[in-house]
């Protein structure tokens, strides 16, 4: 099984509840596929860069999985099908990862 690292980000039209489901489907499907989650991150809304689909905004979820590389695949032919999904990233690591991100730990920082 090999480490991987993904960021799904999703159309902002999409509503929180809408949101979770879809993240629901593809944990379900790492899952069944004997697959484990190490860590999930939800970044929430964020400004992109630069205009995607003339989106300026997306939602994005962060996930450290270990998975069969043959199931890759079909995750990412499940990232490209979805219409929701606007951008995904699939990184290979060599190691899992589970301590939080960067990005938590600013937005925790900007809490306090």
């Amino acid at each position: 099984m090999n480490h991987y690292e993904i960021i799904v980000m999703i159309n902002p039209d999409q509503n929180s509840e809408q949101v979770l489901k879809k993240i629901c489907v593809y944990k379900k499907f790492i899952t069944e596929n004997h697959g484990l989650i190490h860590r999930e991150e939800d970044w929430g809304r964020r400004q992109l860069a630069y205009p995607i689909k003339k989106l300026h905004k997306a939602y994005y979820i962060l996930f450290n999985i270990e998975l069969q590389s043959n199931f890759i695949s079909l995750l990412k032919e499940k990232f490209i099908f979805d219409n929701t999904i606007i951008r995904h990233l699939i990184i290979n690591m060599k190691n899992k990862v589970q301590h939080d991100s960067p990005m938590i730990k600013l937005k925790d920082e900007n809490k306090k």
